[in-house]
């Protein structure tokens, strides 16, 4: 028989009365085997008993995620609300959702949900005949793990070319459609990977990937991506090579091209860089490929262009961004010019409409959005009903209407029509939710930090709520990788608010609310920081009486499921409940697999002396200790992530059950056909949030389910 690398001891979970009225269960974790693998950094002994857990395709590791998942759902299946949490979540999503449209000529594109779809679907409208669907991603699988990923509109409106991603994996295959007829094309590329599809002619350009070696693909380093061009009706095989760089295997190309379909536009990324390069082909005139810059130092995007002027969004000398123009009457020779210069806020978005301006500065972790002319004269603010966030706004510069949405904590997403003339709102689109918004509300404070930094945040709760120290908090953070928290609709959310949880997002170090110096406060040998900022929200919602440590629930996923499995380690006794998603957890070995040697600028490297020693004292993997009372810990996954991959929560939970000896639970749950959450199907979804919600309720002494409306 062959070996395992674990036991089994899978008993019966038993309840037992503790002095705070809430129950405990006694678990007995499989014991995973443990191998004898040690690195040395720079004269440092690491062991990494669980290197096994890495290889994807390991039999034994399959077993293990079963077990693992045996014990979590028996677990969870007994917290008595279990089911009446997921019942409530369906409920609360159950309603119909639209995204803003965007145009391209005569046709208007849109997404709609009835409610329960898993799915959006994609909708057109052609002039003033009936809306009919486009696309429908429900019908690509059985289960709804098919998600829709990019698509793109041919300049003619005939084509839709549209990237499928399976079981939430970053790679996409791409296919075509026949906007009009319906009708499939031939067309399909596959191995397609952080890509964009932009049309030019009678094909589109495309980036991706070798087709990595069989069995490898969720795990492989992704080296040598190159930028492609596609045309219609030929052999994938047969796709031109745009850009590409056979020396250096992390550098990346995406390309864009003008909807006028003048300029093509490239951009390079470099690892270890924070911004890019970019370059321009005059398409109409099929001039070469020319730079218009020559090294990585800054971000840049283009916006679009009118006529030879290109319009470029970039914080070259300019912290929070600037918009800059761009006179392209000589290619060997342009022209820059700044029209809206740096300001203490962050330029976020710009968007070229009715020959305008449309600008969404970010002030404070929320939105504004203004109308400017094309020097970069102020025309008028566009009114937004409350505090919140305002998608791009979704326009054409011949056409003197556009759309946007907004949101906030407690406003579900609306659709507005602008009209340039007059300035006028008008809603398109807004959902109904029976639930009582007006009994809860937003707050926005600033805390002081460890060092003295003030940071803002977001706190949503019931209004006059009695501040005794005694609430549940639902304490959510990320504070990574230039990434802004600004104010978001939830529906599942909700479910905390009327069962009495103080939900609050502080905008941590790391993240680009407040543009590159904010951003670089939190990075490499400044993490500290972000995981300080955390801390001290948790200790200001204390010292303001809205909660006690017993009460605290921490979430993060990703970048921000570090940040939980860090501040774990480093403040055990803060929290009641820790729950890390899909999180970077071994931060010595990260950049070894698929994209995750991208993020070497925001966390350095293990191949650094320095960088080593700074990732060696935070990693969460590394600084789990013995003999220290860790919270409830509920990890999440799954085994599709090529984002991040799941080794780093395997090795974590292993690391946890093997040295945790408390009464606390400890678990895994690993979702199968997902990945690391875009995408992921609206039943997956409500599922894993019911157990995560039943998890947290159960651990802070939620005894009863509080429903609102029914």
């Amino acid at each position: 028989m062959k070996q395992l690398f674990f036991v089994i001891t899978v008993s019966a979970l038993l309840f037992t009365a503790c002095n705070n009225s809430k129950n405990q269960m006694k678990i007995n974790y499989p014991e995973a085997k443990k191998v004898d693998t040690v690195d040395t950094y720079f004269g440092t002994k690491v062991p990494d008993p669980y290197r096994w857990m890495e290889n994807e395709n390991s039999s034994e590791l399959k077993e293990w995620i079963n077990a693992e998942n045996k014990i979590t759902q028996n677990y969870l299946a007994q917290i008595p609300y279990r089911k009446k949490i997921e019942s409530r979540l369906n409920q609360l999503a159950n309603y119909k959702k639209q995204s803003k449209p965007f145009m391209k000529d005569s046709l208007l594109f849109y997404y709609k949900n009835t409610g329960l779809q898993n799915q959006s679907v994609l909708y057109v409208k052609i002039n003033n005949q009936p809306e009919k669907v486009l696309l429908d991603p429900n019908k690509l699988s059985d289960d709804g793990t098919t998600a829709l990923g990019g698509i793109g509109i041919s300049k003619d409106g005939k084509y839709l070319a549209y990237s499928i991603s399976k079981g939430g994996s970053d790679w996409r295959e791409i296919f075509v459609k026949n906007i009009t007829s319906g009708k499939m094309l031939d067309d399909h590329i596959k191995w397609a990977k952080f890509t964009d599809i932009s049309w030019y002619g009678d094909g589109f350009y495309y980036s991706g990937y070798t087709p990595p070696e069989k069995g490898k693909a969720l795990t492989v380093k992704n080296e040598f991506h190159k930028l492609y061009y596609h045309r219609l009706g030929t052999p994938q095989l047969q796709d031109i090579i745009v850009m590409q760089n056979k020396k250096l295997p992390l550098r990346m190309f995406y390309g864009q091209v003008t909807d006028d379909e003048r300029y093509l536009i490239i951009y390079e990324e470099n690892e270890g860089s924070m911004g890019n390069k970019f370059y321009i082909k005059d398409l109409l005139a099929d001039s070469p490929i020319i730079p218009l810059t020559d090294n990585f130092d800054y971000d840049n995007s283009i916006i679009g262009n009118v006529g030879n002027f290109l319009f470029v969004r970039t914080n070259k000398e300019a912290e929070n961004y600037k918009l800059t123009k761009i006179d392209l009457t000589n290619l060997k020779n342009p022209v820059w010019t700044d029209l809206l210069p740096n300001t203490d806020n962050v330029l976020e978005s710009v968007t070229i409409a009715n020959r305008e301006l449309v600008v969404s500065y970010m002030v404070d972790a929320h939105n504004n959005l203004a109308v400017y002319d094309l020097n970069g004269q102020k025309i008028n603010d566009i009114p937004l009903p409350t505090l919140g966030s305002v998608s791009s706004f979704s326009g054409d510069k011949d056409k003197d209407y556009g759309y946007f949405s907004f949101t906030s904590f407690t406003y579900p997403s609306v659709v507005y029509r602008y009209s340039f003339n007059g300035n006028a709102l008008k809603k398109v689109f807004e959902p109904k939710i029976n639930f009582n918004f007006d009994d809860y509300e937003t707050k926005q404070v600033f805390y002081t930090s460890k060092d003295g930094t003030k940071i803002p945040m977001f706190i949503v709760s019931k209004k006059g709520m009695k501040l005794d120290g005694n609430n549940p908090v639902f304490l959510y953070g990320y504070g990574g990788l230039n990434i802004s928290l600004t104010p978001s609709f939830s529906a599942s959310r909700l479910v905390l608010l009327e069962n009495g949880f103080v939900f609050a997002m502080p905008n941590l170090r790391g993240g680009g609310e407040y543009g590159k110096k904010w951003h670089e406060a939190g990075m490499k040998l400044n993490k500290q920081n972000v995981f300080d900022d955390f801390i001290a929200a948790a200790e200001y919602l204390i010292k303001q009486k809205y909660t006690n440590p017993k009460k605290i629930v921490i979430h993060g996923a990703s970048n921000g499921g570090l940040l939980i499995g860090a501040v774990t380690n480093q403040r055990p006794d803060l929290f009641a409940v820790a729950i890390p998603s899909v999180g970077v957890m071994d931060m010595l070995r990260y950049q070894k697999f698929t994209i995750g040697w991208n993020w070497v600028t925001d966390y350095g490297s293990s191949d650094d002396s320095t960088q080593f020693q700074n990732l060696y004292k935070y990693s969460p993997l590394q600084n789990i200790k013995e003999n220290v009372n860790y919270p409830a810990v509920l990890v999440t996954t799954a085994d599709h992530d090529d984002r991040v991959v799941p080794a780093h929560s395997f090795k974590y939970i292993a690391t946890l059950q093997e040295k945790y000896k408390g009464q606390h639970p400890v678990l895994i749950r690993v979702e199968t056909m997902a990945g690391h959450g875009a995408g992921k199907s609206l039943e997956k979804y409500l599922e894993e949030t019911a157990d995560m919600f039943a998890f947290a309720f159960y651990n802070v002494g939620i005894t009863n389910l509080k429903v609102e409306n029914k």
